[in-house]
């Protein structure tokens, strides 16, 4: 990769730096610590619940809180440098202070899907061996069967609603345990956290504890984060974020959208989960760094639950994928009461549809700057600057980033042809948890090999065009995804369109759409002839198939990988 052919810094404004350097911050304590002194009194996170019931934290409080947590961590809890603590919770006001105190005692994150069973918990404590597990109740009956065989030694019992009013509290607690009884009892030996944080405490007040001196050796290249691959496209693996590919990463996005965006008064609603990298880095790191308050929704399903959140907060900025932007467009509260003060939208984690973003701009009045990364990336690879957004691509570089494309070979393209994104910056991982092999495959040199097909335009904006997995092949000619569930999307009588490629006996793979309807009077033939209408004929699907659902991950991404292992298995039978 050729660094100083970079065309896209021609889009950076003028305050932008093209190399960020070094940052001004040593680990993610330090950078906590500092803003918290910075903005103190000011509200740093606030959890809203569906009814609009909410509590919140202010900066000095998650600092103090996080404080208390690490020193109970190291002193009470036996923990060294270096362990790996498992935090497994909805987006609440637990989370910050859990991932806050994680850091500061030195320790090292572990981010778990609050909703995998106790199979899928088991095989991630299995690779992580974490020492300690923050958990929400509501899901701590699955602990005993997860740790068996592999027991953690430190359980902490957490609560969606902790650290909300006595009221709001109580009430959450009556209706999980005697309504929908989604809290069981916990058959695991525990503690709750806010008895965690007043041992800490107890240990800050009588041992004159200093919290700096657990991290105050931690540099760039210590390991901060084990955050696991969203396993859709195999195996999840646990890629090694370190401290300065986080903060370097916040940096570089910050810089990209303006550089003084500490300035703003920013109110972010965060309904992706934070336990996924794009809303743990962007939502609630970055935005933290900036000062700004979050809104976090425990979970937006349905999308009624965040309706209460819009009416009572000036949200500026919303994070999300496609399938969100795309459902809220389609709720009559949004599009009869949408935020006033929306300044942008922020996409990632799938590709952006076209019909979606023009429809979010009719609706919001507001552009959806799309972006793209992974999880090995910390996440943010590329990124659309403000007021120059362009439809179809995924932006360009961040500052300190190289991208170009690749040939089956290893060998970079030229600009314009189409292969594999590579990406080289300080955001790339160190590598996969305890598994060489696994890195070896995906690094070429310093340069990240996403397994994403795209293409570079000549003045650097970057377009995705598949997922390399999910490419398919018609009799040797190539058919991807994205452009077929594009054309589908912007069909008037479509919700929801996912494309895979099953099994021809006349062209090896054929074309398959699944589709939701929006029309309930849509037909197979109705579909084809429009998609004839928009495309050559080896990419109209051959198949049509309606459900009322598509599968999807947990951030609403949704699942090819699903639909094609049911595909497959319907082919064999």
């Amino acid at each position: 990769m050729v660094q100083a052919d970079r065309p896209w810094q021609a889009f950076y404004g003028p305050d932008v730096r093209p190399d960020i350097g070094t940052s001004s911050y040593r680990n993610l304590p330090e950078l906590i610590g500092s803003v918290a002194e910075t903005h103190k009194s000011a509200k740093a996170f606030t959890c809203v619940l569906p009814n609009g019931m909410n509590g919140t934290l202010t900066f000095a409080q998650v600092d103090e809180m996080s404080d208390a947590l690490a020193v109970y961590l190291r002193e009470v809890a036996g923990l060294n440098a270096g362990d790996r603590v498992a935090v497994q919770m909805p987006n609440s006001l637990s989370f910050p202070v859990a991932a806050f105190g994680v850091f500061k005692a030195g320790c090292v994150l572990v981010n778990v899907n609050p909703l995998y069973t106790a199979d899928e918990m088991a095989k991630q404590f299995e690779d992580a061996e974490p020492h300690a597990l923050i958990i929400a109740d509501m899901f701590a009956d699955k602990v005993p069967a997860a740790t068996r065989g592999h027991p953690i030694p430190n359980v902490i019992i957490t609560r969606v609603a902790e650290f909300l009013p006595v009221l709001p509290r109580g009430i959450v607690g009556l209706v999980q345990k005697y309504w929908d009884r989604s809290v069981k009892p916990v058959e695991v030996a525990h503690v709750r956290l806010p008895d965690a944080l007043k041992a800490g405490r107890n240990h800050i007040r009588t041992d004159h504890v200093e919290v700096g001196s657990y991290h105050q050796a931690i540099t760039h290249d210590d390991l901060a984060v084990l955050q696991y691959t969203g396993g859709t496209t195999g195996v999840a693996k646990g890629a090694m974020l370190t401290h300065g590919n986080l903060i370097l990463n916040m940096e570089q996005a910050m810089e990209l959208l303006g550089g003084d965006m500490e300035k703003w008064a920013e109110v972010i609603l965060t309904a992706l989960p934070l336990y996924h990298i794009f809303a743990f880095t962007v939502n609630m790191l970055a935005f933290y760094w900036l000062g700004a308050r979050n809104i976090l929704i425990p979970n937006p399903r349905p999308l009624s639950n965040v309706k209460r959140a819009f009416e009572n907060y000036k949200i500026t900025w919303i994070s999300g994928v496609n399938t969100l932007f795309n459902a809220l467009c389609n709720e009559q509260w949004f599009q009869d009461s949408p935020p006033k003060h929306l300044k942008f939208a922020g996409a990632g984690g799938m590709a952006l549809q076209s019909s979606v973003a023009e429809r979010w701009r009719e609706v919001t009045g507001t552009e959806v700057l799309q972006g793209y990364g992974l999880t090995e990336t910390s996440p943010v690879v590329t990124f659309e600057p403000l007021g120059k957004t362009r439809e179809g691509t995924i932006g360009i570089p961040v500052p300190s980033t190289d991208v170009a494309c690749f040939g089956e070979d290893g060998a970079m393209l030229a600009t314009g042809e189409t292969g594999e994104i590579g990406a080289r910056g300080p955001q790339i991982m160190k590598g996969y948890w305890k598994k060489p092999e696994e890195t070896a495959k995906v690094m070429n040199g310093d340069i990240f090999l996403t397994g994403d097909i795209g293409v570079m335009d000549p003045d650097g904006y970057v377009r995705i065009v598949a997922r390399k997995k999910d490419m398919v092949v018609v009799s040797g000619f190539n058919v991807y995804p994205n452009e077929v569930e594009d054309v589908l999307a912007a069909h008037p009588g479509v919700a929801e369109a996912a494309v895979i490629g099953v099994p021809d006996d006349a062209s090896g793979e054929a074309v398959k759409a699944f589709i939701v309807k929006g029309d309930p009077g849509l037909s197979v033939d109705q579909v084809r002839a429009y998609c004839k209408e928009h495309l050559t004929g080896y990419k109209v699907p051959k198949q049509v198939e309606f459900r009322d659902t598509l599968p999807k991950s947990n951030v609403g991404k949704i699942l090819r990988k699903d639909l094609r292992a049911e595909a497959l298995a319907q082919a064999a039978e």
